[in-house]
């Protein structure tokens, strides 16, 4: 299971918010280049990048921290917000980021994901599935689609997508734990499906209870305000995870 820390970004700056709610806003580092440095060091491989920006309004700006980012550290990219058009991730590609994650684009216009996999190939798109009260959420997880999330995902692999991230927005930020149970639950039914956890991770007892309960089939877990509190040491979690 790859462990993947998370930056999110908004106007150039790390922040964390809580249950995607803009008005609560923690600033982390006005460097998140920083963050990536320290990152790598600890050996992470993969980066989780959210443009907060680009998520809620389709327009970035964030495209300093983003190439300062992938100047700074030689880590897999994967970069989710506001990526809503083949144009767009031919633009991401240019700067260097290695898997485009999409979420409101793939809702509206499933078309798109079909043409990103066709153009980058099916392990450099990932699917983001943002949901609350079992309901996907887009436009920066202000929006209720009216689509229940079992039925996104159904669609979704369905088109050829297989790697996804699914984030219960009621568990993130919160440092409550994640929603195990869902996740056990779409494996049992996508079992080639590489499935990233998101939200609400606390601890390393966390990671190793979303391992024990998916009997290692989950892909990866992505914790981002755990990382930052200390409650997670990445160098020792890293660590623990390349035993298994």
């Amino acid at each position: 299971m790859f462990i993947i820390p998370a930056i999110d970004l908004l106007d150039n700056e790390a922040v964390r918010l809580t249950q995607g709610d803009y008005s609560q806003k923690t600033v982390y580092s006005s460097h998140p280049e920083e963050m990536a440095i320290s990152f790598e060091k600890d050996g992470g491989k993969l980066l989780h990048i959210v443009d907060l920006n680009a998520a809620k309004t389709g327009q970035s700006k964030n495209e300093v921290a983003i190439r300062n980012i992938r100047s700074s550290c030689s880590m897999k990219l994967e970069l989710g917000g506001g990526i809503r058009s083949l144009e767009s991730m031919l633009f991401f590609d240019d700067l260097g980021i290695d898997r485009f994650i999409l979420g409101t684009i793939a809702v509206e216009k499933p078309e798109v994901v079909k043409d990103g996999i066709s153009r980058f190939g099916v392990d450099r798109i990932v699917v983001g599935v943002d949901a609350k009260d079992g309901y996907v959420r887009t436009k920066g997880w202000e929006t209720n689609s009216g689509i229940t999330s079992a039925k996104f995902l159904e669609q979704m692999y369905e088109a050829g997508v297989r790697h996804i991230i699914f984030t219960d927005i009621s568990k993130d930020g919160m440092m409550l734990g994640p929603n195990f149970g869902i996740y056990k639950e779409f494996l049992d039914q996508f079992s080639d499906l590489k499935l990233i956890a998101s939200g609400g991770v606390s601890s390393l007892s966390d990671l190793k209870e979303l391992s024990r309960i998916t009997e290692g089939k989950l892909y990866g877990a992505i914790t981002g305000k755990a990382v930052y509190e200390g409650k997670i040491n990445l160098k020792e979690t890293f660590l623990e995870f390349s035993k298994v």
